[in-house]
């Protein structure tokens, strides 16, 4: 009996035993499937459009000024008001640096404007190398209602050189004479070139996949432009505006995605 006893209480101690380690077990996996979640989707199961910040260039700090800010003289506070839609990085040092990378010889950029044709407000956008000689001064016409516009650098326009940093304006002169201060927004834009591979990759992809590898690569003009003009053509298309909205957002200017997208 003792012999047949005893390799049952060893049975029954290796079963406890191994009861006891299952809460830590447990633990452990559940903490595992945890730190793996996948990162969050759309409903359509596809990650957000977002783009990736490249580093700021080494030297100086851009600088820049993304919102229009308060009231000059005579003009109007709107809400939002003057907005550039680019990236503001945002330095330890709280240096707020409006900055982006294009791959394009001649650019568009792209502005919120509250300010409209009928005002009679004269406004200009203004371009400036590294050494601030003027390369391009235009007068814009503002648009007949509250929207997003662009300003394309046209062909008579040197290309901007690679690797340069150009400084750019947007101004609003709230009188027709222009003795008051603008109200304005300025940044800088760096042409970069990407990698044989990543061109040649732009190349063979449709425009709608364009968006997704300048995102993915820190080209921020090119993929608001190109998904801005895929809505100008398909305004009805529910995903190009999740994607218009996903990449605002990315930046921090989602409010804007709702903006009337206006057509020059």
């Amino acid at each position: 009996m003792k012999m047949i006893l005893q390799p049952m209480k060893l049975l029954l101690a290796v079963v406890l035993g191994y009861l006891s380690l299952l809460p830590s077990t447990t633990s452990a996996i559940t903490q595992s499937a945890s730190q793996s979640k996948p990162l969050t989707t759309t409903s359509s199961g596809k990650q957000p459009l977002r783009l990736v910040l490249p580093p700021l260039p080494p030297g100086q700090p851009p600088g820049g000024r993304r919102y229009g800010g308060a009231s000059r003289g005579q003009c109007p506070v709107p809400k939002p008001g003057l907005t550039a839609l680019v990236p503001l990085i945002e330095q330890p040092t709280s240096v707020m640096n409006v900055w982006g990378q294009t791959t394009a010889e001649r650019p568009t950029f792209w502005f919120y404007t509250p300010y409209v044709k009928g005002s009679g407000y004269p406004a200009n956008f203004v371009l400036l190398d590294p050494e601030s000689n003027l390369v391009y001064r235009q007068d814009i016409t503002l648009p007949s209602e509250p929207g997003v516009m662009s300003v394309s650098l046209p062909a008579s326009v040197s290309p901007l050189t690679t690797g340069k940093q150009y400084r750019w304006f947007m101004n609003v002169y709230c009188d027709s004479q222009k003795q008051q201060s603008p109200v304005y927004v300025e940044g800088v834009i760096q042409r970069v070139n990407l990698k044989a591979a990543i061109v040649q990759q732009i190349k063979q992809a449709q425009p709608r996949q364009q968006v997704a590898i300048y995102a993915s690569n820190g080209i921020w003009y090119e993929a608001l432009t190109t998904v801005a003009q895929l809505r100008q053509k398909n305004p009805q298309d529910v995903t190009l505006e999740q994607e218009w909205q996903d990449l605002l957002s990315s930046i921090g200017l989602g409010d804007f995605a709702s903006k009337p997208l206006i057509s020059n």
